[in-house]
């Protein structure tokens, strides 16, 4: 169960994230639309697991490899939205969200 902290933090990290994934980090995602669904935070704040919705699915390998590649351009860019309402920016691990891939299977499967 996550506390409030974790919460508020989170949803700070996702803001600004869908953010730089529009603006100023538009290169990261590779031609592909990415969006920030949920971002996870550690109980110490130290941790961030930023799961990103990628469209077209068949990019998501090279979309992931990308962010992971600049995470730390990424992070950087992160601490200066952030740095004055955090002391700390967490390190950031990015997965894939392939909930709308589930849905649409399961979708399939229901016609």
């Amino acid at each position: 169960m996550d506390s409030i902290r974790q919460n508020r933090v989170g949803r700070l990290i996702q803001r600004d994230l869908s953010e730089m994934f529009r603006g100023e980090c538009k290169e990261y995602a590779g031609g592909a639309m990415l969006s920030v669904t949920v971002v996870r935070v550690s109980p110490d704040l130290s941790y961030a697991r930023v799961y990103v919705s990628i469209f077209p699915s068949s990019l998501t390998g090279e979309v992931l490899r990308s962010l992971v590649a600049n995470n730390k351009t990424i992070r950087f860019l992160l601490g200066r939205k952030i740095g004055k309402q955090m002391r700390v920016v967490p390190e950031l691990r990015f997965f894939a969200d392939d909930s709308l891939d589930y849905i649409q299977k399961i979708d399939e499967l229901l016609k």
